[in-house]
């Protein structure tokens, strides 16, 4: 299964893996097309049964072949073209019953959470030390501010960067 990065499908070009079946196939064809016309020579040649005998096993193969390959192939673009159409009727990001995320979204989502946390963690420092270390509270406080700018820089897509400071656990 292929994902689908910044919501858009995957073009049909970068499936990996199509060109290697349509070749075992053709070359399938071609060794069961060979082994027939060797086996027509030798049997004209003999001219006995058992030689036109295997002339005839050999031409069943090949149909059999012939019939495998060409099956496959149909069946796999109708799958194609069904799977073409169910795609392009799906209802636009945000319909009800479909949705779309892309992995930016998801990556930001995993950081603002990760971003809450740190100021949970935070406020609970500040709570443990409010009458004791004013020093641990400052820098409580300040990891909770640059945590909270950097958040809103994520969800507003700031230019500005990341505040620096140091951040204590």
């Amino acid at each position: 299964m292929q994902s689908i990065r910044n919501g858009k499908t995957p073009s049909p070009s970068s499936t990996p893996g199509r060109g290697v079946s349509r070749k075992m196939g053709n070359i399938g064809i071609t060794v069961m097309l060979i082994v027939f016309l060797v086996a027509v020579v030798f049997a004209a040649n003999q001219n006995d049964v058992i030689g036109w005998l295997v002339v005839i096993v050999s031409l069943g193969w090949l149909c059999l072949a012939t019939f495998v390959v060409f099956s496959v192939r149909g069946a796999a673009r109708k799958a194609t073209a069904k799977l073409a159409d169910a795609t392009a009727g799906l209802r636009p990001a945000g319909a009800p019953g479909v949705s779309v995320v892309d992995e930016g979204t998801i990556v930001r989502d995993r950081k603002l959470d990760h971003s809450f946390k740190i100021i949970q963690v935070q406020s609970k420092v500040i709570r443990e030390n409010l009458d004791t270390d004013r020093e641990m509270v400052d820098r409580a406080l300040e990891t909770i501010e640059i945590t909270a700018h950097n958040a809103r820089g994520m969800i507003k897509k700031e230019d500005g960067g990341p505040v620096e400071g140091t951040v204590v656990d």
